[in-house]
C-alpha cells in the first residue's frame, strides 16, 4: 500500500465536504477520484498533499515514497525555456554527466596508479549513468514534450511567455520525466488536445508507479484506471474496474437500494394499517397486539431514500418547427489568418436528424468554422446554404452572447419577454439556479454556471439546428450525461465541436475531422474514427510536407461531398466482399481436407462410384478456389 487515507473529515462552516472518508492506493495501481463539481475532490487532494489541514483523520504514505502532484492551475515562473525547464528535472543526470566528462579529462594526464583509481570511479559512474537512462534522457524529454503537444520550435520559448494551459503542460511534463512513486493529477487533460490525451493514456497505462487522477474525461478514465473512488454527499466509496464498470455497478446498487426502500415503505404502511385496525377494535387483547407491533416497528432500522438521480440539470431540447431534410450545405469554404491557413476549399452537407461532431487538433480552425456558420466571422471563399425552415441555436464556449452587466433573471427575461416570472424561475431551477441565485450578476458566475445559463437559453430557443462549441466544458460527469440524454432524444439536427471522446461516442452519428486544412468524413462514432483515421487521412488529407503528393491532394480536396461518401461506400463494400470471399475460401478448404480424409478410408476407396463422386467434387472445389484466390488478391 503506497497511500492510505483514514477517516478524513473536512467542513467549511456548516457545509460538510468529506465525512469519515477512507480509501487506499496500492503500488502501481491506477485510480480515479470522481464526483460532481463542488463535491470536494480538489480539497481532498490538497489535504493529501498537506496544503490544507483536515478536521479529522489521517493520511499516510509508504516510507520513502516520492510524490508528484499536478494542481489544476500552475503559477510557473522561470528564466528558462520550455526545454531547459524540463531538462532541469534531470539535474542529477546532468551533474553525473559533468563528473564523467571531468574524469575523462583527468585520466588523460595522470600517472598509472592514479589512473587505476580514476578508472574504477569512472566505471562505477558510467554504470549508474546507464541505470538512470543517461544515454536516452534527452530523447525521452523530446518525446514527452511532443507527446504533450509542443512542437520543436516551441522548445526555445521562455516560460514567462506561456499561457496558463501551456504552463500546466510543462509542469505535467516535468512530473512524467521525474517518474515519482505516485502521481496525483488534478484534471491533467484540461489543456491537451485529443492526440496528446491519447499519448498520455498510453504513458500512464505503462507507468511503473501508482496514479491517482481527478478527471471528468470518461473515455480517458476508461482507458487508464482500474479503480474508481467516488466522492458523493460527503462520503467516499471505492469501485473496482474502469469508469464504465463503476457506472454500471453504481446504477445496479442504486436500483437495488431503491427497491429495498420501496419494499420497506410498503411493509411500514402495511404494519401501520394493521396497528390502526387493531386499536380500532378497542379490546385489551387487540390493543396489546397493536402495542407489540408498534414496538417492533419503532425498532426497525429505516432505509434512507436514495438521493434523486436528477439533483442535477434537467434539460429538455425540442424544436418548435421541423426543418427541411437538407439542413446545411457548405461549398468551397476557405479561411486563413495572416501567416496561417486554417482550411481550404472545404465542402460538406448535414441533413435533418444528424448528430455531427467536428474534431481536430487545437488551432485547426474548428471554432472559426462554427463562427463562420453563425455569421460572426466572414469566410475568405465559399458558400453556406441553410435549408428550409432552419432555426439555429448557437452555444458559444466563450459565452460571449451573455451580458456581464445583467443578472441571470434579466438575461432570460430580456431575451424571452413573454415568459412570466414563475416560468423563468421554474426553468432556472431546472438548471440549479434557485432562490436569490437568479439575481446574481453574469460577471460573477463561474465557467460552469455561465455554461448552465447558456444551455438554459439554448433550451428556450426551441431551435431545430443546434451548433455547439465545446458544450461539455466546465460540466461535471453527471451533467454531461444529462446533456447526452437530451441530445440523443432531440429530434432536430446537431453540429458540435468537442474534445470529449466519450461524449462523442455517446451522441455522434457522424464525425468530420479537420486535419491538414481539409475535412475527412467518418460515418460512425469515435471508435470508428480511430479505426479508419490513418487509412482515410492518407486518401483525403495527406500531410502538407509530402511534396510529391501536392497534385493528388489538390485534386482530392476538390472532391464533392457526395463523391467522398461514394468513395467510402465503395471502400465498405470492398471490405465486406473481401470478408465474404475469405469465409468462402475457408469453407472450401475445410471441405477439401474432409474429402482427402474420406478417400483414405477403406470402405470409400473400394467403392468406385463414391470415389468418382468425391473426386469430381474435389475438382470443382479446386476450380472455385483458384477463382476465389484471384478475387481475394484484387480485393485485398
Amino acid at each position: 500500500m503506497i497511500l492510505s487515507c483514514h477517516n478524513i473529515c473536512k467542513s467549511f462552516g456548516e457545509r460538510v465536504l468529506i465525512r469519515d472518508g477512507t480509501f487506499y492506493i496500492e503500488e502501481r495501481e491506477k485510480a480515479a477520484l470522481i464526483g460532481n463539481n463542488g463535491a470536494g475532490k480538489t480539497t481532498l487532494l490538497r489535504i493529501i498533499m498537506k496544503e490544507i489541514p483536515s478536521d479529522d483523520g489521517s493520511v499516510f504514505f509508504a516510507r520513502d515514497t516520492e510524490v508528484g502532484y499536478l494542481a489544476q492551475y500552475q503559477d510557473l515562473h522561470s528564466g528558462k525555456t520550455i526545454y531547459e525547464e524540463i531538462l532541469s528535472t534531470r539535474q542529477d543526470i546532468l551533474d553525473l554527466e559533468d563528473r564523467i566528462r571531468s574524469l575523462e579529462k583527468q585520466m588523460k594526464h595522470c600517472q598509472e596508479e592514479e589512473l587505476s583509481r580514476l578508472m574504477e570511479t569512472y566505471t562505477r559512474l558510467n554504470e549508474r549513468f546507464e541505470q538512470e537512462n543517461g544515454y536516452a534522457y534527452r530523447s525521452e524529454i523530446v518525446g514527452v514534450l511532443k507527446g504533450l503537444g509542443f512542437d520543436e520550435e516551441d522548445f526555445s520559448k521562455p516560460i514567462e511567455t506561456l499561457s496558463g494551459g501551456q504552463k500546466t503542460r510543462v509542469s505535467l511534463g516535468k512530473l512524467l520525466i521525474r517518474k515519482p512513486d505516485i502521481l496525483i493529477l488534478d484534471e491533467p487533460t484540461n489543456h491537451l488536445d485529443m492526440n496528446s490525451i491519447a499519448w498520455l493514456e498510453v504513458f500512464l497505462m505503462n507507468y511503473p508507479g501508482a496514479v491517482l487522477i481527478v478527471s471528468h474525461d470518461r473515455y480517458f478514465l476508461d482507458k487508464v484506471v482500474t479503480k474508481v473512488i467516488e466522492l458523493e454527499g460527503g462520503e467516499l466509496r471505492s469501485y473496482r474496474g474502469n469508469y464504465s464498470a463503476y457506472a454500471l455497478k453504481k446504477a445496479q446498487l442504486r436500483d437495488a437500494r431503491y427497491k429495498e426502500y420501496l419494499n420497506q415503505q410498503r411493509e411500514i404502511a402495511h404494519q401501520e394499517a394493521v396497528i390502526t385496525k387493531l386499536r380500532s377494535f378497542n379490546r385489551e387483547k387487540s390493543i396489546r397486539r397493536a402495542e407489540s407491533r408498534q414496538k417492533m416497528l419503532d425498532k426497525l432500522e429505516r432505509i434512507e431514500k436514495p438521493a434523486e438521480l436528477a439533483t442535477q440539470m434537467r434539460i429538455t431540447l425540442e424544436p418548435r418547427i421541423v426543418s427541411g431534410n437538407d439542413v446545411l450545405r457548405v461549398e468551397g469554404l476557405s479561411k486563413a489568418f495572416p501567416g496561417q491557413l486554417l482550411f481550404k476549399n472545404v465542402s460538406y452537407e448535414i441533413n435533418r436528424g444528424e448528430k455531427v461532431a467536428l474534431i481536430g487538433d487545437n488551432g485547426t480552425g474548428k471554432t472559426t468554422m462554427l463562427k463562420i456558420l453563425n455569421g460572426i466571422l466572414p469566410p475568405d471563399t465559399g458558400r453556406i446554404v441553410l435549408g428550409a425552415k432552419v432555426m439555429i441555436g448557437y452555444y458559444d464556449q466563450e459565452q460571449q452572447a451573455l451580458h456581464d452587466e445583467k443578472t441571470i433573471f434579466q438575461e432570460i427575461s430580456d431575451d424571452y419577454p413573454t415568459l412570466t416570472e414563475t416560468q423563468i424561475r421554474n426553468m432556472l431551477a431546472a438548471f440549479l439556479f434557485t432562490g436569490d441565485d437568479v439575481f446574481a450578476l453574469i460577471s460573477s458566475l463561474s465557467g460552469g454556471e455561465r455554461g448552465r445559463v447558456s444551455l438554459a437559453k439554448l433550451m428556450l430557443s426551441e431551435a431545430n439546428f443546434l451548433i455547439l462549441d465545446e458544450p461539455t466544458n466546465h460540466l461535471d460527469i453527471a451533467s454531461k450525461e444529462i446533456l447526452e440524454e437530451a441530445l440523443n432524444t432531440y429530434t432536430g439536427t446537431v453540429f458540435y465541436v468537442s474534445h470529449d471522446r466519450y461524449f462523442i461516442n455517446q451522441t455522434a452519428t457522424r464525425i468530420l475531422d479537420l486535419t491538414n486544412q481539409a475535412l475527412v468524413n467518418y460515418i460512425g462514432d469515435y471508435d470508428y474514427y480511430l479505426e479508419k483515421r490513418e487509412e482515410l487521412t492518407k486518401v483525403y488529407a495527406p500531410p502538407q510536407q509530402e511534396e510529391n503528393r501536392k497534385e493528388e491532394r489538390t485534386a482530392l480536396n476538390k472532391l464533392s461531398w457526395q463523391q467522398q461518401k461514394e468513395e467510402q461506400a465503395k471502400l465498405r463494400r470492398r471490405e465486406n466482399e473481401c470478408r465474404r470471399v475469405e469465409k468462402r475460401i475457408e469453407e472450401l478448404e475445410v471441405r477439401d481436407k474432409q474429402i482427402d480424409e474420406l478417400l483414405s478410408l477403406p470402405e470409400i476407396c473400394t467403392d468406385l462410384g463414391r470415389c468418382t463422386e468425391l473426386s469430381e467434387e474435389k475438382a470443382r472445389i479446386m476450380a472455385e478456389l483458384e477463382e476465389l484466390y484471384e478475387k481475394w488478391e484484387s480485393l485485398a
